[in-house]
């Protein structure tokens, strides 16, 4: 089982959601990448490298950024978005990956 952790932007990133979206992602990264964080599936996804985070998490318009160390068995959660389109929106500002 790996460890999970969330970064301090990260963190802050769940408080500025609504409470039902914050719930819903929590439980997602909870039971979808406790196991096999690094594996793909319809909702993870290995990203391109860009500066955020290696791995995606689809939880509805929302998007978990995490990074894996297998040999160390953590999960280091990086930043939660929102999707609106084709833009993403980390914080407020739009991002490209």
């Amino acid at each position: 089982m790996f460890a999970i952790e969330f970064t301090p932007g990260a963190i802050d990133d769940l408080r500025q959601l609504r409470k039902y979206d914050q719930q819903r992602i929590s439980s997602a990264v909870e039971t979808q990448l406790a196991y096999q964080p690094d594996n793909e599936s319809r909702n993870r996804k290995r990203l391109r490298p860009n500066p955020i985070a290696d791995w995606e998490l689809r939880v509805g318009v929302h998007r978990v950024f995490y990074d894996v160390d297998a040999v160390g068995q953590r999960v280091s959660i990086a930043a939660i978005g929102h999707k609106r389109g084709n833009r993403l929106f980390i914080r407020g500002k739009d991002h490209q990956l």
